[in-house]
């Protein structure tokens, strides 16, 4: 079974590094989706994979990377079916 998210992080989130180091993660855990800045200073990214997976992701989303300071980071259900993950421009 699997499961696709959609998160919006605010906060300190651009100009850090943040979807470089959300895609490694990604990758790492093996979740596929992917990530972009907004032009609202937020990010947002998809993740679909394992319940667990997306939890784990969800989880380093709340404390992203080392230059970061994460806010918020609001989660909802969401379609989809992904087989990589990707950094996708800024909308």
């Amino acid at each position: 079974m699997t499961v696709t998210k959609h998160l919006v992080i605010s906060g300190r989130v651009q100009g850090v590094g943040y979807r470089f180091y959300m895609q490694r993660k990604a990758r790492e855990l093996g979740v596929a989706g992917w990530v972009r800045n907004r032009s609202d200073g937020t990010v947002e990214a998809v993740v679909h994979g394992r319940p667990e997976q997306v939890d784990a992701v969800v989880a380093w989303a709340r404390r992203g990377p080392p230059s970061a300071l994460v806010a918020d980071v609001r989660v909802a259900d969401a379609s989809g079916v992904f087989t990589t993950f990707e950094a996708r421009p800024t909308e």
